[in-house]
């Protein structure tokens, strides 16, 4: 409407220059007026100043002013966005806290509120763990770190472990040594944990397109995680089948950068690893093996920012509790170097472990942190702590 009301402006104006140029009578009219502005687009009418619109076209001072909202409506390429949307799309300091002080260091006060965040690594390695933490964290007020919303939890392999959840929830005040007792125990946080088993493609587009928009639209999560991210791809294509695969994984990740850009939303998703047997210089010695995320560098060029969390041979001692030592590490990221830290398993949820060297060089963090770190360090050979 808005741009057929221009267009029939400006034949009018034409026509009125034509008769204006060539006259009615038989002497003719008089010439044009040279200095008149030529409008033959909506581009043009807004270079043109009320005033010489009033004159050239005969209109009055609020038709003239209609006409310019017009012009300017049809030459608008994007959809106009709400202030509260541009507040939280550019507030760089927001981010969503780990619930570690020594973890949040590393990712400078957490998971980036636009993007999405894939946390890649072996079995066992601590990823869901993580990912569990998150949903709790993201619950909290911002000045705690947290967005104080919901958080969607997407199924795609195992069934969602509702017994680890319920521990975290438990033992938080022991994670959480930030946050007012009397805040944790008035938080519901099962209540706002909203848990989707999608067993193959479709169910997970329609999960994201259909069910997902809807919580964010009403405000009641302002977190996505995905558990896992190959499970389907994996089960569904065949080597063959890489082109349909291709279609599938864009279309995938475009659906997770559109939730994310358009309601401000971190989104992590959880991903496998390929592991690759390479032999070692001497042929008759053993095989070397490496892993690297799966899904390949179609959906590395995804992903904002990739985390990887490997077990490593030492085991952490924290009073009764012990626990396989684990490392997370930034592989890339826009605003991070390239660096990682050590993390341990307890009950009260994932925490960072510093070696003594880094203890000097640590001094904690206050973006949405937790209780400090742990320092008992053992291994097979010395057995004891260092």
């Amino acid at each position: 409407i808005v741009a057929r009301t221009i267009t029939t402006f400006i034949d009018c104006d034409t026509k009125q220059r034509r008769c204006r140029h060539w006259g009615d009578g038989p002497a003719g009219a008089q010439p044009e007026d040279h200095c008149s502005p030529h409008l033959k687009s909506a581009r043009e009418v807004l270079c043109v100043s009320g005033s010489d619109l009033q004159r050239v076209t005969g209109l009055s001072s609020s038709d003239v002013q209609q006409l310019l909202i017009a012009a300017a409506t049809s030459c608008r390429r994007h959809h106009p966005i709400a202030a509260l949307v541009l507040h939280r799309k550019f507030d760089a300091g927001l981010r969503l806290s780990v619930g570690c002080p020594v973890l949040n260091q590393l990712l400078r006060g957490g998971l980036l509120v636009g993007g999405v965040t894939e946390l890649s690594g072996e079995s066992g390695a601590g990823k869901t763990q993580l990912a569990l933490q998150l949903c709790l964290s993201v619950q909290y007020p911002t000045q705690y770190g947290g967005l104080h919303s919901g958080a969607v939890y997407i199924c795609t392999e195992d069934s969602f472990p509702i017994k680890r959840l319920q521990q975290l929830i438990t033992d938080q005040s022991l994670l959480r040594s930030d946050v007012p007792p009397s805040l944790i125990s008035s938080l519901q946080f099962s209540d706002r944990i909203y848990i989707e088993h999608v067993a193959d493609l479709d169910s997970l587009q329609v999960c994201l397109s259909r069910r997902v928009p809807l919580l964010l639209t009403r405000g009641l999560v302002r977190l996505l995680v995905v558990d896992s991210l190959a499970a389907l791809f994996r089960s569904e294509f065949q080597a063959a089948d890489w082109l349909e695969r291709s279609k599938q994984l864009l279309t995938f990740s475009s659906t997770l950068h559109h939730l994310s850009s358009r309601f401000t939303t971190p989104v992590l998703c959880i991903n496998q690893v390929t592991d690759f047997l390479s032999s070692s210089d001497d042929s008759l010695g053993p095989l070397s093996s490496s892993v690297s995320p799966a899904l390949g560098l179609l959906w590395a060029n995804q992903v904002m920012v990739r985390l990887m969390m490997r077990r490593l041979q030492v085991t952490v001692a924290q009073g009764d509790q012990s626990s396989v030592l684990r490392r997370l590490e930034v592989v890339f990221a826009p605003h991070l170097a390239r660096s990682g830290r050590d993390a341990a398993v307890w009950r009260e949820g994932v925490r960072g472990v510093m070696r003594e060297v880094e203890m000097s060089q640590w001094r904690g963090s206050e973006e949405g942190g937790g209780g400090g770190p742990h320092f008992c360090l053992t291994n097979k050979e010395t057995n004891g702590c260092k």
